[in-house]
């Protein structure tokens, strides 16, 4: 007898969730359509313009005329904007639930400073370095730069404010090398970091695709792995404390993810902005949750279709001129993000 109410107890709660689960997958099933959408999109628009019957049969057929411009330059670009777009939202959510900051972003880190400076040595000084290395030498810039804010910190993390004024210093630095580093170019070699530093998907091909990709999984995997400590941070210190999540060594490992992911994108695209910041917001307010476990995967969602979609408007906003998909997002993610916020304001 004591069984059945207690039987009854543990499917009760599971009914009104049911229809809620129904909606959220509708809604990941929605986002993940758009982003498939898109990427069509991408394929078929440019010059020349494809029906996706012509972008089927190009990628099918490598004696068909708009293979080569099909397979090498649209599908990598969409490609690379998918993981890119990915990578920075996980990173962005990491950062805003491990540091309980709304506006916290990878850029805190330092790691797309540091893949900036090391891209404008390359490059303004002519230094004897393959173009097919360049993307591993500022991957490895990103790198430094994240660790350099993590040894600065003493790799304690109990005080998230430390975290951020650190990584803005570390930011400030690099940006001032990168300064002065242009200074010393010439017209020629400046114009190609300029696109750069600006963020772009432009002229990437699979060998970038190929940079990123590993990265991306093997973060995504882990931030999955982490969702629920990351969440308990969310609730504050004191909260997680007693959920029993180990409070430094969590926000120190979501932060290393971050950094990771952040770097991987910024030595392949530049520091692209807005979408690690833009991404998790969107997906809370779709979602109507905060909970990590939940928004985690519909934000990286969110992410692809935001740099995925900006790239394809910045492709024909003012085509036959491109512009730096980064100015996109900027453009589209500063009063995007202002409204977010000031939404979230007033409905606390």
């Amino acid at each position: 007898m004591i069984m059945v109410p207690i039987r009854g107890a543990t499917r009760s709660p599971s009914r009104p969730d049911a229809p809620r689960r129904a909606a959220r997958l509708g809604l990941h099933l929605a986002v993940a359509a758009t982003l498939v959408v898109l990427v069509v999109a991408a394929l078929c628009l440019g010059e020349p313009r494809l029906g996706p019957a012509a972008v089927l049969d190009a990628l099918r057929d490598p004696a068909h005329p708009q293979h080569v411009a099909v397979t090498e330059a649209r599908l990598p670009r969409a490609v690379l904007g998918v993981l890119a777009g990915l990578g920075l939202a996980v990173a962005g959510l990491l950062m805003q639930d491990a540091l309980h900051n709304q506006v916290a972003g990878p850029e805190l880190l330092g790691v797309s400073s540091g893949a900036a400076v090391v891209t404008a040595a390359v490059v303004v000084l002519a230094l004897p370095v393959p173009l097919a290395a360049l993307p591993y030498l500022a991957l490895v810039g990103a790198l430094v730069a994240g660790v350099l804010v993590l040894l600065a910190i003493g790799g304690s993390t109990r005080d998230p404010d430390q975290v951020v004024l650190v990584g803005a210093a570390v930011s400030a630095a690099c940006a001032g090398l990168v300064v002065a580093i242009v200074g010393l170019g010439t017209e020629g070699n400046v114009v190609v970091l300029f696109r750069y530093l600006l963020g772009s998907l432009a002229a990437r091909g699979w060998d970038h695709v190929e940079v990123v990709l590993p990265w991306v999984v093997v973060g995504v995997a882990v931030a999955v792995l982490l969702r629920r400590r990351v969440g308990a941070l969310a609730l504050g210190d004191v909260a997680a404390t007693g959920l029993g999540v180990p409070v430094v060594r969590t926000r120190l490992t979501a932060l290393t993810v971050a950094a990771a992911l952040a770097a991987a994108v910024a030595s392949v695209c530049g520091p692209v902005a807005y979408v690690a910041l833009l991404a998790p917001h969107v997906a809370r307010r779709l979602l109507g949750s905060t909970s990590t476990a939940r928004v985690l995967g519909l934000s990286g969602l969110v992410g692809a279709v935001l740099l995925v979609a900006a790239d394809l408007g910045s492709r024909l906003v003012l085509y036959p001129v491109e512009l730096p998909v980064g100015v996109a997002t900027t453009l589209v993610g500063v009063p995007a993000l202002v409204w977010t916020l000031a939404r979230s304001r007033d409905a606390r």
